[in-house]
Formats: structure tokens, C-alpha cells, sequence
């Protein structure tokens, strides 16, 4: 550690702020926030760290600096701020944030609606973000045609409407705006159209219908029956909007539900928002993280960026795990929502288990549309596959994988097989299968070094590729017998590994421990594919080879059957056509005299 690092770290201060970590660059290469800075920042210091990701983060800085916030929620939002600004190497950060547009309803005396994806701090409200356009675009195509809000960009305040400074457009007399320009219509009239639509905008559309028919009930009471008609007919298209959105709880609780997939760098989050018990929208963020990012900086991430700028903060937010400093986003969460709001994990089988489940898939696809895309960059390879040489740490990517597989019955009818994937598939044309023959009884390791031995001794003398990857089905034992049999054939520069079944632990040749791949790795999912498809082969030629060998004693069994005819009937014949076939049929294989045995074993019992 430098000396000036070392100085700075003497004289932390025991307050409130944020830290930013530079590299010996100068680069800003981490943003962090503390209720205390002296007991947050020298924690990184300390011998006993476990994060791998902590442990890189430490060897690359060389200086620090603090900002000193008055508490925990300034400097939870400037922490936030800087990250979007400065994008550090080790946070987890926002892609595309500048990307989505929000709804904009403007602070005006007679206020405008529309798309935005400049957010202006003026006093104005914002709806969304809205990470699916199409969404937000049929949202403002109901409130166009439903509320009669101004569509022109005039700055229309009462002196401009006095001094007769507009005149009414096309929009007044198609009856889809009612002329605030020319003071044909009231400030406070319009600006309750506006309130109704906010209302829609948040989702209360059943609240909003309710007030609109209370409204026509007085409009009839004063014999208004024009103005009556006109709230009918807003209600009717309400409730056909209304109609369209999911019904997904029945106990009308505003919440949020935030599920995210990860894996390697990429995060996928999805967020749902749930309004008076209907699905009203869905949010969508592609974040990028360090690879194996623990789960609660995950969620907390996701919390900041989407609660940070103009958005609605429900009354519950159902999540999959509980985000790191809880106590303190909820704080800030509060400072922003209209009601106190809360952090709920579904633990047992519910409305909200169900719904965290469904919020899950989407981002799970979400997280295979960015891999998708990614694959298509690297030129049609298999994302599953580059996470497959990074879990692995291979010198290639593994393109061809061969895996090897053994099957016996307590050492009877001994098999193996090989399988071949080629760019994540199986390859059913290249598989193998071997019948062991030097081995007596169960052994697996003498079985493995057998068709290992077989295997790529022909490879060599075929002059046949090598695969990128092979695989066997097992843990160090059977690796270890594969191994040796590979030096011993004289073949270098391979790399090989085992699946073991227990705890699906990967042994890489070199390494003394097994590798735990995450669960949620594609990469790993592969392994267990091509493992699994492998067993399936083996197993399926070992009931093949027992099976024959059973009928094959049962047709021995018959006085004046050999060996020779019995083979020669079941290579044409299957035992349940040889018991129901007759004389003549068995005849055509292998002649009268034989056919009649059989025949007569099976019909004149």
C-alpha cells in the first residue's frame, strides 16, 4: 500500500458519505456508500476479506476519496448519481439508461402530455420509464382518445388568452380538445382531465371509474344529460381499456414485484407493476456486473436505478432476495412514496410466490434474448459455450465435446458409450458404443481406462481430430484413470474434466479441488446435458446387450438350437414375432427342420 493511501486510511472520519476508489490510472474504478466512512472503507483492508471480487477490487487501488453527506440516504443518492455518471469497473451499472422515454405531463396552467426521453427537473411529472414502447404508445392512444387534452405545444397562460393571442385549431372542432387557447374552457375543468389521467397513467383506472360515475349520476340529477352522456361514454372506453389488463391478485394492493436472471456479466431484471390487483405494466433493465456478484448487491442495484428518477413507489415490493442495506433503501423509499412501503420475500406458496415465479421467467428470457444477441456478434456461437471456456478457464472455446459414459449391472454386460456434442448440440452420427472386454466384474476406472485406451488410440491412428473438450462421467477416480491413459498414448496439449453426479462438481485435470460451477450457469446446464445424454446411451445399450442375451438362453434352451441358428433367427426376428410366427415364416430363416422345434417348443407346451 502507498504511503498516501495509508495516511488517508489513519484519518477516516466516522461519518456518513461515499468513497470513490481510483487505480493507479487515476480512473474511478469502484463508488460506494457508508453510514460510517472509517469502519465501511477500512473493511476492505482486512486480511480475512472472502469475496473474490473484493480481493481484485483491493490489489487494484491506489487512492481513495470521500464526499461527507449529512446521512445515509444523501449519500445512498449521490452514490447513485456518480455511478450513472462515472460508470466504475467494479459497480454494477445501468445499461442504456438515457435510452427510455417516459410520459410527460408538463407544469403548465393548462398542462401538455407527451413521449419524452429528456427528463427536465421543472417541476413537471413523469410516468414510466417504459422500457417496451409499444406499451407506453398504447397508453397514450387511450388517453387521446378518451380525455379531450391539448395536443398543440403553445405556451398558453392567461395574459397570452386575454390579449386573444391563439386561435382554436382542427383539434376543437373534431371535438378532441376544448380550446384552453381561447379560454373556451377553465383552468380548473382541464386541469381535472389532467388528474384523471394521471390516474390511468399510475393505474387506478377502477378508482377512476368509480369517480366518473358518481360524476354522471350528478350530472343526471341536474338534468345535464349531455354532459352525463359524455362521462358514459368515457366510462365505457375505460372500462374496455380496463378489461384488457390482467386480473393477477384480488386483495387490490398496490405492489411492485422485482425478479432478476444473471449470469457471468449480464443481469436481466424484470419488474411488474401491480395496480389495484391488475398487471398494468412491465419494466425491463439489462444491468452489468462482475462475474459471480453476490444476489443482495444485485438487487439493491436494480432498486436504486429503477426507483431513482420519476417513479411510483408501491405499497409492498415483493423480491426474490433481500437487497443489501435493506434498512436504508427502504428509508429512501419512503422519502419518495406516497404511503410507507416494505420489502416482502414470499417464502411459502402464494399469490406472491406466483407471481415472483412468473416475473422470474421473463427474466430469464429477457437474460437469453441479450445472450442471443451477444451469441450473434461472436459469430454464432452458443453463449453457452463461451461460458463454458470461462468457467473452465480454456485455452479454446469448446466447440466439440466428447463425453464418456459406463454401464454394468453388478460387472454384468459391461458398456460404455461416447457421445458427441458440436457447438452445444448433440452429434447422434459420431456416437459410440463399446462393449468392454478386458475388465471382469464392476470396475469403473479399469472400464474408463479401456475406452479411453480405445478410443484415441484409434483417433491416432486414424489421423482423426481431436475434440476440444472431453468429458467423463464421474469424479476423480474415473478422471483420473482417463488421464493417465491419455499420457500414456503419448497425447499432450488436451484439456479434460468430470462431472461428478453427487454434487454436480467439475474436476479439472490439475486442480486438487472440485470447481463449483453456479447453478445458474448455462455452462453448466450444458455439461449436464451432454452428461445426462451420455448415461442415456450407455444405459439404453446395456438393456439392449441384456435383454438379447436373455432371449438368446431362452432359445438355447430348446433341444437342437445352437448358438449360431439362435443369432441368426433374433438378427431377423424378434422374440415376441418368433413366439407367434408360424412354421412356414420360421422356415424362410432357418430351414424346416429347425423352424419345427421352435415351433412346436412354443405351441406345444
Amino acid at each position: 500500500m502507498n504511503p498516501t493511501l495509508q495516511d488517508k486510511l489513519n484519518s477516516l472520519p466516522a461519518l456518513p458519505g461515499i468513497y470513490q476508489f481510483f487505480n493507479e490510472k487515476g480512473k474511478v474504478i469502484y463508488v460506494g456508500k457508508a453510514k460510517n466512512l472509517r469502519s465501511r472503507v477500512r473493511s476492505y483492508f482486512q486480511k480475512n476479506v472472502d469475496s473474490p471480487k473484493t480481493e481484485v477490487l483491493v490489489s487494484k487501488i491506489n487512492d481513495l476519496e470521500l464526499i461527507v453527506t449529512n446521512n445515509e440516504i444523501e449519500a445512498l443518492v449521490l452514490e447513485n448519481n456518480l455511478i450513472k455518471d462515472l460508470k466504475p469497473r467494479y459497480n454494477i451499472i445501468l445499461k442504456d439508461d438515457k435510452s427510455f422515454p417516459y410520459i410527460r405531463v408538463t407544469n403548465e396552467p393548462f398542462p401538455q402530455i407527451f413521449p419524452t426521453r429528456n427528463v427536465i427537473k421543472d417541476g413537471s411529472k413523469y410516468f414510466g420509464p417504459y422500457t417496451d414502447v409499444k406499451n407506453m404508445k398504447i397508453s397514450l392512444r387511450v388517453i387521446s382518445k378518451i380525455f379531450k387534452i391539448r395536443s398543440c405545444k403553445l405556451d398558453i397562460t392567461q395574459q397570452a388568452i386575454d390579449k386573444k393571442k391563439f386561435k382554436v385549431c382542427l383539434d376543437y372542432h373534431i371535438k378532441k380538445c376544448e380550446g384552453p387557447c381561447e379560454g373556451l374552457v377553465t383552468q380548473l375543468h382541464y386541469n381535472g382531465m389532467v388528474s384523471q389521467v394521471i390516474k390511468v397513467l399510475r393505474g387506478k383506472t377502477e378508482e377512476l371509474i368509480q369517480e366518473l360515475k358518481s360524476q354522471m349520476e350528478d350530472a343526471s340529477a341536474k338534468l345535464d344529460f349531455e354532459k352525463a352522456a359524455e362521462i358514459r361514454d368515457r366510462i365505457d372506453q375505460l372500462q374496455v381499456y380496463s378489461s384488457k389488463q390482467k386480473v393477477v391478485s384480488n386483495d387490490l394492493e398496490d405492489r411492485d414485484i422485482i425478479s432478476a436472471a444473471y449470469e457471468g456479466k449480464d443481469v436481466a431484471a424484470t419488474i411488474l407493476n401491480i395496480r389495484d390487483g391488475k398487471l398494468v405494466g412491465k419494466r425491463q433493465l439489462n444491468l452489468g456486473c462482475e462475474v459471480n456478484e453476490e444476489p443482495g448487491q444485485i438487487f439493491a442495484a436494480i432498486i436504486k436505478f429503477y426507483y431513482n428518477e420519476f417513479v411510483e413507489v408501491p405499497r409492498e415490493i415483493i423480491i426474490e432476495t433481500e437487497p443489501e442495506d435493506s434498512e436504508s433503501l427502504i428509508e429512501w423509499l419512503n422519502s419518495k412514496a406516497i404511503k410507507k412501503s416494505k420489502f416482502v420475500i414470499p417464502q411459502k406458496q402464494s399469490d406472491a410466490k406466483s407471481l415472483l415465479m412468473m416475473c422470474k421467467q421473463n427474466a430469464q428470457l429477457q437474460l437469453k434474448e441479450i445472450q442471443l444477441q451477444r451469441m450473434k456478434k461472436d459469430g454464432d456461437v452458443p453463449y453457452a459455450l463461451s461460458a463454458l471456456q470461462r468457467d473452465l478457464r480454456s485455452k479454446k472455446l469448446p466447440r466439440v465435446i466428447e463425453c464418456f459414459d459406463n454401464s454394468n449391472l453388478q460387472g454384468s454386460d459391461a458398456v460404455a458409450s461416447m457421445v458427441v456434442f458440436v457447438d452445444g448440440k448433440p452429434k447422434k452420427s459420431l456416437y459410440r458404443k463399446f462393449i468392454i472386454k478386458t475388465v471382469e466384474g464392476p470396475d469403473d476406472f479399469a472400464s474408463m481406462r479401456e475406452i479411453i485406451h480405445r478410443r484415441y488410440s484409434k483417433v491416432l491412428e486414424e489421423n482423426l481430430p481431436f475434440p476440444d473438450l472431453i468429458m467423463v462421467d464421474g469424479g476423480k477416480g474415473q478422471l483420473s484413470s482417463a488421464i493417465d491413459t491419455l499420457d500414456e498414448l503419448g497425447i499432450k496439449n488436451y484439456e479434460i474434466i468430470g462431472l461428478a453426479k453427487r454434487l454436480e462438481e467439475v474436476f479439472i485435470q490439475g486442480e486438487l479441488e472440485a470447481q463449483s460451477i453456479p447453478k445458474t450457469s448455462s455452462s453448466l446446464k450444458l455439461l449436464q446435458h451432454v452428461r445426462d445424454e451420455a448415461h442415456r446411451f450407455a444405459i439404453t445399450f446395456h438393456r439392449e446387450r441384456r435383454s438379447k442375451r436373455t432371449i438368446t438362453s431362452e432359445l438355447l434352451e430348446i433341444k437342437g438350437i445352437g448358438a449360431k441358428v439362435a443369432q441368426k433367427l433374433l438378427t431377423a426376428l424378434s422374440l415376441d414375432e418368433i413366439k407367434s410366427a408360424d412354421e412356414s415364416k420360421l422356415a424362410e430363416v432357418i430351414g424346416n427342420a429347425k423352424a419345427k422345434l421352435i415351433f412346436e417348443y412354443y405351441h406345444k407346451k
